[in-house]
């Protein structure tokens, strides 16, 4: 992409994203995502109802009157986009290819950390890591991660999530708010890579689809090429047992996709390459700041 193309794409990004960030999802995105822990503030004289275990005994010897130790939450946190960048992204049918959905909603996140003070990071990945962005704090930085959501070229075609999150779990030392985006068209099983992942990190799934890829519209015969493996086929999509099938197949790979996010511990939101993923987003982030 011409470097005058690749900045107008990146200048509309910037304007729509950090506008939604700042008049949506400030409040609702900090409230989701805590802090690492509580760090030391103060100690104080102890007042009824205090937690004896926050008592701070060597203060309390000194002065022959209790003291306790106050808390205050660690806000800073380390958020890391783990994005797919495999072919099956460059998929669409109706007004916006997946890639166009996960670039707009991780320019959104990204934004959303930077304003409340965290790091951000990106890893892309294919069936291997295909760019590591270490996390960073600064709007310069926040605009070298859009530029490469919008004009990255992979290596490779193919996906596997597994060795995506193995690298996460190695690189990321210390724990991380972690956003996992891609449409989890994969053939291997990442269910223990994840659950790994998600006893280190804070994991959330984002599940980027066309609604295209539930079912086969009766068109007739068409020639299909698979985006990742590059193999084609002719489907008769005339054909009701075809189509069936076919549904039937998705259904429940959605389904198992499902069980494998619970069984993880994971939240997740599935959302529509066409659709408007800012409620998906704000209604995630609020079950996540209620615990329901």
């Amino acid at each position: 992409m011409e470097t005058s193309e690749l900045l107008k794409r990146v200048r509309k990004i910037e304007i729509k994203t950090r506008g939604l960030t700042n008049n949506i999802f400030a409040g609702e995105y900090h409230t989701a995502f805590k802090g690492r822990g509580m760090t030391f503030s103060e100690v104080r004289e102890y007042q009824y109802g205090d937690d004896i275990r926050n008592i701070d005994w060597n203060v309390t010897a000194r002065y022959n009157h209790p003291y306790v130790k106050v808390f205050e939450e660690e806000r800073e946190l380390t958020v890391m986009l783990l994005i797919d960048v495999s072919g099956s992204r460059n998929f669409g049918t109706v007004s916006k290819l997946k890639k166009n959905q996960i670039t707009e909603i991780a320019a959104v996140l990204a934004f959303s950390a930077i304003q409340n003070n965290d790091k951000i990071g990106v890893i892309f990945f294919s069936d291997k890591i295909e760019k590591f962005i270490p996390p960073k704090k600064g709007s310069t930085h926040i605009l070298h991660i859009i530029r490469e959501l919008i004009d990255f070229t992979p290596e490779r075609k193919q996906t596997n999530i597994g060795v995506a999150l193995q690298y996460l779990t190695n690189a990321i030392k210390k724990r991380c708010t972690c956003f996992l985006i891609s449409d989890f068209m994969d053939e291997h099983d990442f269910e223990h890579p994840l659950l790994i992942a998600n006893k280190k990190h804070d994991m959330v799934a984002l599940r980027v689809y066309d609604e295209r890829e539930k079912e086969l519209p009766p068109v007739g015969l068409i020639y299909l090429t698979d985006a990742e493996t590059g193999e084609h086929i002719w489907v008769d999509t005339s054909d009701r047992s075809v189509r069936e099938g076919y549904k039937k197949f998705m259904g429940e790979r959605e389904k198992e996709m499902e069980r494998v996010f619970k069984r993880s511990g994971v939240d997740v939101a599935s959302i529509s390459a066409d659709e408007d993923y800012v409620r998906a987003l704000i209604t995630l982030f609020k079950k996540r700041g209620t615990g329901y």
